[in-house]
């Protein structure tokens, strides 16, 4: 019996419909994800299972007495006191009793006199609460998540904040949890964490309830979904499988409605071309063919296309020095304690430098060492010459949130200068999927994924040749950091990413900085897997022995990178065959073209046109052969 479900919702506010006529339901044991670009009422959808909303028609039907538990895409603002009373503050009266045995057990720990008859009062408590259990959970979780219980919740990083709120939703033993892009903030040590803890036939204990998630995190959507819901211009799609599964049956399916909306506009037109021939037509049309036209235009006019595609491009700057960074023996402390220690390395033109750590490890940091932001304790830091820096904030503190779109962009320019030449702010913003009302609101009621948006378009105005993107991938739909991965792969400068997005730093990253114990820093080529594969080796070795993948950290010395294979070469290794199999149809069709006598008795202009075609096909099939070549040694070398 299903847990919950839709029949029939639809919901808008003021526009276009959000939902429309949606129906589904969830059962028992299910890991569905709602996947959908930015905008299209995702959250909405979320917020009607949790009771938070009620449709405009349509009813939403729930097992009596489900519990159901949302985690939140951006942090509340107004939450207050200790972790302990943010993660306990949905358990009701258990609350009050589970905070005074926590801090009572403290008091006793510390040799406080008086505490043991407060301890005693709070046991009793718990007991007549039959609290236990909360109690006991609530302390896993705030173990397996690592969160300190007494800190004052004002006072964390945002990451923390979204592991507290996660930890919130956990401890009530929800029947069904609704998580709102849960990886956004997280480290890679949490995601890693939330993956078992979600799946738990992966091993270990772990949530067994329903799940219902919205993620942008593609590994992480692949190794847990085992449904796929997609929405999409109101309508709610099922896609039973996992997510590659999803993606091959998305692209039949988008390649079919593009071909019935073809021969719908055909004819359409053929339709309202007759309905105009005139008087002798309108004598002797037939009223039911005019009915028919009158229904197809209808029909034409409720037609919702689909929305356009973001469109990345960067404004770039001169060319840097070939050195752009180098570090030699850095160290940097806070409060006497090293976040950076002997940290050397050399960043050239052209490199794409990922850098994976734990939240508050100091990531941040280390960029602003190498900006020369931050001076070392210890070590020196030389900049490279003609630098240009664009930087990508993760917490968006460049945004003014009382300044519109526009604005925020253009500074209150109508045209803007982009790669030299001059485009209206509007037009510019519209590449970025901002509306003309859209561009003219304020920052402040966007949502995250349109904040990010925003960002970018920002960003890519100002020409670098050095761009510095920290956590760039929140709140981005798919098919927005799919295209820039791509753009950042062709970036001809050099780009320091920090990112917790595993499949992101697999596409982009030539190599990846990694904090390890004790402020140390090792340098491994490639992304994250390259970094997973000789982490263990490494690791084992200690921080000082470096394994085989792991870059020199010898002082000052220049260090050759192992080609890898990039995003778009990959794309360009699976195209080849097909390209050269092609050409060599075309090719052997010509052949036999000029081997019939028939064929020189054909006009001159068409007999060099042949002929020079060949010539192209051999001088191009002899490049395609060579570039296939060399791509598959560039593989057959990982």
């Amino acid at each position: 019996m299903a847990l919950i479900g839709m029949r029939d919702v639809s919901i808008r506010f003021g526009g276009p419909t959000i939902l429309e006529g949606v129906h589904f339901f969830l059962e028992p044991g299910e890991r569905v994800c709602l996947v959908g670009r930015n905008g299209m009422g995702k959250t909405t959808l979320m917020k009607l299972l949790a009771g938070e909303l009620q449709p405009d028609s349509g009813e939403v039907v729930r097992q009596r007495g489900l519990r159901v538990a949302r985690l939140e895409q951006e942090v509340p603002e107004g939450l207050s006191g200790t972790v302990l009373e943010v993660v306990t503050s949905g358990l009701g009266a258990v609350r009050g009793g589970l905070t005074a045995y926590h801090q009572a057990s403290l008091r006793v720990e510390s040799g406080e006199a008086s505490a043991l008859q407060s301890l005693a009062e709070a046991h009793e408590a718990l007991d007549r609460l039959d609290g236990w259990g909360d109690q006991q959970r609530v302390s896993e979780i705030l173990s397996q998540m690592s969160l300190p219980a007494d800190r004052p919740f004002a006072d964390l990083s945002g990451g923390l904040k979204r592991r507290v709120l996660l930890a919130r939703a956990l401890v009530t033993a929800p029947d069904l949890l609704l998580l709102d892009e849960p990886t956004n903030h997280l480290d890679l040590e949490a995601i890693q964490w939330l993956e078992t803890f979600l799946k738990p036939e992966t091993g270990g204990r772990g949530y067994g309830g329903t799940l219902f998630f919205v993620s942008h995190d593609r590994l992480f959507l692949d190794r847990l979904a085992t449904r796929i819901l997609e929405l999409d211009r109101g309508r709610l799609t099922d896609w039973p499988g996992d997510y590659a599964a999803y993606r091959r049956r998305k692209e039949t399916a988008l390649e079919v409605e593009t071909a019935q909306q073809a021969l719908f506009d055909k004819r359409l037109a053929l339709e309202e071309s007759w309905i105009r021939q005139g008087i002798q037509a309108r004598r002797t049309r037939n009223e039911g063919r005019v009915r028919a036209l009158e229904r197809l235009r209808r029909e034409r006019r409720a037609r919702r296309e689909q929305t356009g595609t973001v469109r990345l491009q960067l404004a770039t700057g001169d060319l840097s020095g070939k050195v752009v960074v180098e570090a030699r023996q850095v160290t940097y402390c806070h409060d006497g304690v090293p976040l950076i220690r002997d940290f050397s390395t050399l960043i050239q033109r052209g490199d794409k430098v990922g850098v994976i750590g734990a939240n508050g490890v100091g990531k941040t940091t280390l960029l602003r060492l190498l900006l020369g932001e931050l001076t070392p304790d210890q070590g020196t830091i030389r900049l490279g010459t003609r630098l240009e820096v664009a930087y990508f904030d993760q917490l968006r503190a460049q945004l003014d949130e009382g300044k519109t779109v526009i604005e925020s962009v253009g500074g209150g320019r109508q045209e803007i200068v982009f790669n030299g030449k001059t485009r209206h702010i509007i037009s510019y913003l519209q590449d970025f999927l901002f509306t003309p009302d859209r561009a003219r609101s304020p920052v402040g009621i966007l949502s995250g994924g349109e904040r990010n948006r925003l960002l970018l378009a920002a960003l890519f105005l100002k020409p670098s040749n050095v761009l510095v993107m920290d956590e760039p991938t929140n709140d981005l739909d798919v098919e927005t950091l799919e295209l820039l991965e791509a753009l950042l792969v062709d970036y001809a400068g050099t780009v320091l990413l920090v990112s917790h997005d595993r499949t992101f730093l697999n596409h982009v990253a030539t190599c990846t900085l990694v904090f390890e114990a004790e402020g140390r820093v090792g340098e491994y080529v490639g992304g994250y897997d390259d970094w997973l594969a000789v982490a263990p080796q490494a690791v084992k070795k200690g921080p000082d022995v470096v394994a085989v993948a792991v870059l020199s950290k010898g002082e000052g010395r220049v260090r050759e990178r192992k080609k890898r294979l990039s995003f778009k070469e990959q794309q360009e290794l699976t195209a080849l065959p097909g390209q050269i199999g092609a050409m060599e149809e075309e090719q052997e069709t010509l052949h036999r073209t000029v081997a019939d006598p028939a064929f020189y008795r054909r006009g001159a202009d068409e007999i060099v046109a042949t002929t020079t075609r060949l010539e192209q096909l051999e001088r191009s099939l002899a490049l395609a052969y060579e570039r296939w070549q060399q791509l598959e040694e560039l593989a057959g070398e990982r």
